[in-house]
């Protein structure tokens, strides 16, 4: 596939951990292991072919619903992952980026965030990871608006909203890509994706593979992007 026809920025919502574990008699915690494997996985794979940009949707502003036990397994990933792996990532040239509200989060999670976004590649980053994490599209706009009210704005544009979003400087996903057979994108990026090119994998997140990854790209390789245009 030529780098050209590649997405630059690539947005995946890692669904179906819980139903993972469940189906192999495993409490859900187990499926949020697994599927943080295939995260690192990803990763690589998109440091192998060049992808500037990946988002990975990790826990949701809803998912605070979810069972106390569960929700504690997940924060502990999030903080194995911002220990133990940043500065390898660095040194592969990629940089860590947290995508969400802050609010809520435990105070020693955000020292930890914090700490982490600090830590860059030697030289421009060949990819930024992002974390969208306490993450809600609908809040994301929200959050957007209310900064502008506050600066004194009485009218917006789609440039104003654009500028306030969490990380304005991040291009759009080009693809995002939905495991476990789900069709929708359930508040993830939703400002951003109004063009995005969606792919949909039938596996759950923990069995998602290099060939599910490339069956999307060659999937976004084939496909006129007209932006509300006609064709050329």
């Amino acid at each position: 596939m030529g780098r050209d026809r590649l997405p630059v920025h690539v947005g995946i919502i890692m669904d179906g951990n819980g139903r993972w574990a469940l189906a192999r008699g495993l409490p859900r915690s187990a499926g949020h292991v697994e599927g943080a494997k295939v995260l690192r996985k990803v990763v690589g794979w998109c440091l192998d072919r060049g992808i500037r940009y990946v988002s990975f949707y990790a826990f949701s502003t809803e998912n605070w619903r979810r069972p106390p036990e569960e929700v504690s397994a997940i924060l502990g990933l999030l903080r194995n992952y911002l220990l133990g792996e940043v500065e390898e990532l660095a040194k592969k040239g990629g940089r860590l980026r947290f995508c969400g509200r802050r609010e809520g989060l435990p105070a020693d999670l955000l020292s930890l965030i914090d700490r982490a976004q600090s830590i860059s590649p030697r030289g421009e980053p060949r990819i930024d990871v992002i974390i969208c994490f306490n993450y809600g599209g609908r809040a994301e706009i929200v959050d957007a608006v209310n900064r502008l009210i506050e600066s004194g704005k009485t009218r917006v544009s789609e440039e104003d909203i654009s500028r306030n979003l969490y990380l304005p400087d991040v291009p759009d996903p080009d693809l995002i890509i939905r495991t476990s057979g789900e069709m929708r994108l359930s508040n993830f990026l939703l400002w951003q994706s109004a063009y995005s090119e969606l792919f949909f994998v039938e596996s759950y997140w923990p069995d998602f593979s290099e060939s599910d990854f490339e069956r999307a790209l060659e999937s976004f390789s084939g496909r006129e992007r007209r932006f509300g245009g006609v064709s050329s």
